[in-house]
């Protein structure tokens, strides 16, 4: 983590209740998803999938992207967060939204709670994007990771905009559209635009620094960028005036997959170049993180002309519990626990035996979470294939258990006091 310029670190008020917030919302998920979650559910727009799906996707991804980007805006940036204030306002404002959203949607409570609650999340987004922008000061000769952070805060606030239209809509229906190919639209510009579009700014920016590597080709950069975002405007555009999603979309999704592999190409470069050979168990993560992207992208075509629900549902899997939460999951303990150290130990450096960051958390139990993590994934995937509860409900075990180490070690972290070594 030397890379980091920590003369430019936010208050920690900025960043750690997200981390705090996020592995709580992480552990409530999950263990909603075991005690719901079977292979008979009917359809994706049921009020359990829906709670359990945005508690997830702003619960847990975007909580802790907020709170991850709150910290390394000065890094990519290299300029100073805008205002640590706003960063924790937003932070009350998408908790508080979060609950109410995700309840509304279990008891599927249409009208005030709902759309309150998507309203809450929407000013939390547009703070978030005040400090990107002002932090990012983006000019004509800015750097792509700025670029795809700046990108993806756009998307974030359309995507919320959809959402809390959507609220609406299902109170009082205004809408000429079918919701339910809203609804795609809605899902694609959250996963594309937002998600996408920040873990490939961040990416770009931390595993250089993370392997010791750089890659000189930054013209896969440019080609990524406008890929993913061409691909993007063209599929959101045709779905809503022509009709939802159509064998159009497959060639709009092309050009947004092409962009990714642009982006790959450029990653594995830094990996061929990369200085630090050894690979520890939060790169592993990312990694792995990143294959699951992957193959999401392969099941495109079989999602798009598939009757079975089975493969929404294994789609879903391989974006938020493989390709989102990995990262999330490895990404936590190579910024967390640096976060942390340079609050209790920055004076102290040089003047005192000290901890190193990665002894503020436990790195057995990382190992743990890294390889039940893979088996959780690897018996929800085939349960959901051949359509089997039983181990279904197994994987489902196994992936809370993933939550309740990472809580531990997260909590293990942010409790950390202040200790000399003797």
């Amino acid at each position: 983590m030397t890379g980091l310029n920590v003369g430019k670190a936010p208050k920690n008020s900025a960043v750690l209740p997200f981390y705090g917030g996020a592995a709580f919302f992480f552990l409530v998920w999950s263990i909603l998803l075991l005690l719901t979650f079977t292979t008979s559910v009917p359809h994706y727009f049921n009020n359990h999938i829906l709670s359990i799906v945005h508690l997830a996707a702003l619960g847990w991804g975007t909580m802790i992207i907020f709170g991850a980007a709150y910290q390394l805006l000065p890094v990519i940036c290299e300029n100073n967060l805008y205002s640590s204030r706003l960063a924790f306002i937003s932070f009350l404002f998408l908790s508080s939204g979060v609950v109410l959203l995700s309840t509304s949607f279990w008891f599927f409570w249409l009208g005030w709670m709902m759309i309150t609650g998507g309203s809450l999340i929407l000013v939390a987004a547009l703070l978030y994007f005040v400090n990107v922008i002002q932090t990012a000061q983006i000019r004509f000769h800015s750097s792509w990771e700025r670029l795809f952070v700046f990108s993806s805060s756009l998307w974030l606030l359309f995507t919320i905009i959809v959402g809390v239209l959507l609220a609406i809509n299902l109170r009082y229906s205004f809408f000429s559209s079918n919701h339910l190919e809203i609804l795609k639209l809605h899902a694609h510009a959250g996963l594309a635009g937002w998600f996408l579009q920040l873990i490939t700014g961040i990416s770009i920016k931390l595993i250089p620094m993370f392997l010791l590597g750089k890659s000189n080709k930054t013209n896969l950069l440019k080609w990524s960028f406008i890929l993913q975002n061409s691909g993007l405007i063209l599929f959101l555009t045709d779905g809503y005036f022509f009709g939802g999603v159509s064998e159009r979309s497959l060639i709009y999704g092309l050009l947004i997959v092409i962009g990714i592999i642009l982006w790959f190409i450029y990653i594995i470069d830094v990996l061929k170049k990369r200085i630090k050979k050894k690979i520890d168990d939060s790169m592993r993560h990312t990694f792995v993180s990143l294959i699951c992207l992957a193959i999401a992208i392969i099941l495109i075509p079989i999602l798009y002309y598939s009757v079975s629900i089975k493969w929404v549902f294994i789609y879903g899997l391989f974006l938020f519990a493989g390709w989102i939460s990995s990262i999330i999951l490895g990404m936590t303990f190579k910024t967390l626990p640096f976060i942390v150290w340079n609050d209790r130990y920055k004076k102290l450096n040089g003047l005192a035996k000290i901890p190193l960051p990665r002894n503020l958390f436990n790195e057995k139990l990382l190992k743990y979470q890294f390889w039940i993590y893979i088996s959780s994934l690897y018996i929800i995937a085939l349960s959901l294939i051949f359509e089997q509860d039983i181990t279904l409900k197994i994987g489902l075990a196994l992936w809370l258990v993933v939550a309740i180490i990472y809580c531990i070690n997260v909590i293990k972290v942010l409790t950390h006091k202040t200790t000399i070594l003797s």
